[in-house]
């Protein structure tokens, strides 16, 4: 009888510990969701946001930007936090703290404290996102299991803004609020599941090596770090700059969400595939096409006529602008961190993840300047031409060096 309930007791584990990780997956990746739908979801609210509180447009940015900048000031001293007191600990607790932000946002009306509660929820986000990856490299053995949960948070990370645009069509029409309360319950579920299956962690192990003053002379990731903040940054800025020119127009946030939807859905749908575009493709070509999209993309946007149908004007630019993300963002990711060294490869990443936000966080401001102080459309659209253009040279510049030529054979072996 001890023969055979060894087996049965060992297949009953075994059940029991996929289910949890199945479990701990949603979690991790339930959260990556999170934090890409309150990007969308309050770029979709500012317009609304500016004329019941009386703001203008640069006021009104802030509540973006600082998301944005609150997530970069974490992001370098984050995974040394998470290794010191325990991955378990800081997560929960971010989680908690995102979740009471989330509902504090809901029941004020000032700008300085909405955007210190959104600054708080970019700090958050910085803390979860980066201990997420740690979390499923440890848990999930390496191979396929651990590929299959890797690609699934990813998945959910760039589908969170999609999301977030249809969500938003819906909050807003009720009351702006609702954008700022609605991760509030989502985070509470998250954070009670988390509590019985995020692992311990390891708050005994080394703490991540900071980012050392070689990594700033290290020219393949510094290229791949301007051109994602180019591209981030001037994305952003270019669908507040549209989100704006439609509530000026009289569409409503529904229509407003419906017609930014090729703004971010292809990314969505081809990034279970861009290790294949990239073994193929190499990463230097990937990442000029990439730089070389938005740039079309912006040039066309600001040399049409005043009035042109949404046919002719936004949606071929939208398409530009989101066909250079799915080019570059994995190839840009893999350059960011192809001639670090092992010891400095998680500071390579958490210096990267930096300047992506950076790029949104100092870039909306400026292109707000001239919405708000009368310059108009066409001068923003202006500051971010300039700026997808010096993406574009340094991309190119990129190409010619070794690194930039990282090719298929190269990316294939892995």
């Amino acid at each position: 009888m001890s023969d055979t309930a060894h087996p049965v007791a060992g297949a009953a584990q075994a059940v029991r510990r996929t289910g949890r990780q199945r479990l701990l997956l949603f979690v991790l990746s339930g959260n990556m969701l999170l934090d890409a739908i309150e990007v969308s979801v309050v770029l979709m609210a500012l317009p609304t946001i500016g004329n019941r509180l009386g703001l203008s447009v640069w006021e009104v940015q802030w509540l973006m930007s600082g998301f944005a900048l609150g997530f970069a000031a974490t992001l370098l001293t984050g995974p040394r936090l998470a290794e010191r007191a325990g991955r378990r600990p800081v997560y929960l607790g971010a989680m908690l703290l995102f979740g009471l932000a989330s509902l504090a946002g809901g029941f004020v009306d000032g700008l300085p404290t909405l955007v210190a509660l959104r600054v708080l929820k970019g700090c958050c986000a910085a803390l979860t996102a980066p201990a997420g990856l740690a979390i499923i490299n440890d848990i999930f053995p390496e191979g396929p299991a651990r590929r299959r949960a890797v690609s699934l948070y990813s998945l959910f990370g760039a589908a969170g803004f999609t999301a977030g645009l249809l969500l938003a069509g819906l909050l807003v029409e009720s009351s702006w609020r609702w954008t700022f309360l609605f991760p509030a319950p989502v985070a509470l579920v998250l954070l009670v599941c988390g509590l019985y299956v995020l692992p311990p962690g390891r708050a005994d192990s080394p703490a991540p090596r900071p980012p050392r003053p070689s990594l700033l002379r290290d020219r393949a990731m510094l290229r791949a770090a301007l051109g994602a903040a180019s591209l981030n940054g001037t994305y952003q800025s270019l669908l507040v700059l549209m989100t704006f020119q439609a509530q000026h127009i009289g569409w409503t946030p529904w229509q407003t969400a419906l017609a930014l939807l090729p703004a971010c859905l292809p990314l969505a749908l081809t990034v279970p595939f861009a290790d294949r575009l990239v073994a193929r493709y190499g990463t230097g070509r990937l990442i000029a096409l990439g730089a070389l999209f938005p740039l079309l993309g912006h040039a066309l946007y600001l040399a049409k006529p005043e009035g042109s149908p949404y046919v002719l004007g936004m949606l071929p630019t939208l398409l530009l602008v989101e066909a250079g993300f799915c080019c570059a963002f994995t190839a840009l990711n893999l350059q960011a961190t192809v001639s670090v060294g092992a010891t400095d490869r998680g500071a390579a990443v958490s210096l990267y993840q930096t300047c992506v936000q950076l790029g949104t966080g100092l870039l909306l401001p400026l292109v707000a300047l001239p919405l708000t102080y009368g310059e108009g459309y066409r001068a923003a659209l202006l500051i971010g031409t300039a700026v997808t253009a010096l993406g574009f040279a340094v991309a190119v510049t990129g190409r010619r060096t070794p690194h930039g030529r990282i090719g298929r054979t190269d990316h294939a072996r892995h």
